[in-house]
């Protein structure tokens, strides 16, 4: 039997595909799974295989972003889709640090939705574009536990 928790995180998957596959399809060639998703935190993983590897047996750094973009964009959508709205959020910027290579499965974590919402709420107030640095960082717990591989600092850009 499959735990309701595991579940909930399998239709996440499920959705995140759907949508990459539909409208950004470099998405859904990286395979993303959702590993966390609350009003609060988005965990993203990201195989390491032939399709997400580089010539060193690594990460590519654009899989490293699509992860990035993944784990800040979900947490954005997941809080403008409880506004009622569909549209309105872009990346316009981002800033990335590497620091050893991602030599395995990698998981991103965005913890910023807070920020995020409250940003939504200005920008709906206003009706006036927002931009908040959302920041990104990337794991490989298997073979480096919780030390970072990668920090991203991504400008959100909101309107609602």
């Amino acid at each position: 039997m499959i735990e309701s928790g595991k579940l909930k995180t399998l239709g996440q998957t499920a959705l995140l595909r759907a949508f990459g596959f539909w409208k950004i399809p470099v998405l859904s060639y990286v395979s993303p799974s959702v590993v966390e998703l609350s009003p609060d935190v988005c965990k993203i993983k990201i195989p390491l295989n032939r399709k997400t590897k580089n010539h060193l047996n690594s990460m590519y750094f654009a899989v490293l972003a699509a992860g990035a973009d993944s784990a800040a964009g979900l947490l954005a959508m997941q809080t403008l889709l409880k506004m009622g709205k569909t549209k309105g959020l872009a990346f316009k910027a981002m800033k990335a640090n590497f620091y050893k290579r991602a030599e395995g499965d990698t998981i991103f974590v965005c913890k910023q939705g807070p920020e995020i919402l409250k940003a939504l709420e200005v920008a709906k107030a206003t009706k006036e574009r927002q931009n908040l640095d959302v920041k990104v960082h990337a794991f490989v717990p298997d073979k480096l536990g919780d030390e970072v591989v990668a920090d991203f600092v991504m400008t959100l850009s909101l309107k609602v």
